[in-house]
């Protein structure tokens, strides 16, 4: 199921990855194409749905170099929230209306996933749409780039979760079976137990 949705893509970065112990986004990564790091993957999948790109980082945090757009959070360790907001105000400033949101930890997300979503976002016209498989993915649903003002008096109230602002809005959950495209990796084991499909 494929959608024409247009779509930007916000890739939260800068998280603090305490149990993985280190950066996830510079971990070393053995994709298809060889190897690369967990922002340059995710990167390279979204690409292929999503213009522009953003990717939201830590102040100070080194990234390689990107085929998106990298803005800084001003602060370390406010949580997703705010750096969602910030994204979702860059891609309403660059004209589009909806964005991919996701974290950075998903090797193996698909495009396919993404259309899942962009779908029901096209159809409904709801604020947020996110996939449901027992469990909500925050950090993989559309949502609305409008939604920035409402995420600014959200953090100004002292919210930091992403649920704060889901249960904020109009959400639409779509239910799906367990999808390996919406694992994220958290600790070594998680990354070594990803064996990537090879391009012949």
């Amino acid at each position: 199921m494929t959608s024409s949705l247009p779509l930007a893509a916000v890739i939260l970065a800068g998280g603090a990855s305490r149990r993985m112990g280190r950066d996830k986004a510079t971990l070393p990564f053995d994709g298809p194409d060889g190897p690369t790091t967990l922002v340059e993957r995710v990167v390279s999948i979204v690409r292929t749905r999503c213009e522009p790109v953003f990717v939201i980082a830590a102040p100070g945090q080194a990234l390689p170099e990107l085929r998106a757009t990298v803005l800084r959070d001003e602060v370390r360790g406010v949580g997703p929230l705010l750096a969602t907001g910030r994204g979702l105000r860059a891609a309403a400033d660059a004209g589009v209306a909806h964005a991919f949101v996701c974290a950075v930890d998903m090797p193996e997300l698909t495009t396919d996933v993404i259309d899942m979503l962009a779908g029901p976002a096209e159809r409904l016209g709801t604020d947020i749409v996110l996939p449901w498989d027992g469990r909500d993915h925050y950090l993989a649903g559309i949502y609305r780039t409008g939604l920035s003002p409402v995420v600014d008096q959200l953090v100004t109230a002292g919210a930091r979760s992403m649920r704060a602002l889901v249960d904020a809005v109009d959400t639409q959950r779509i239910v799906m079976a367990e999808q390996v495209a919406l694992t994220n990796v958290n600790t070594e084991a998680d990354l070594a137990a990803i064996v990537p499909p090879r391009l012949h």
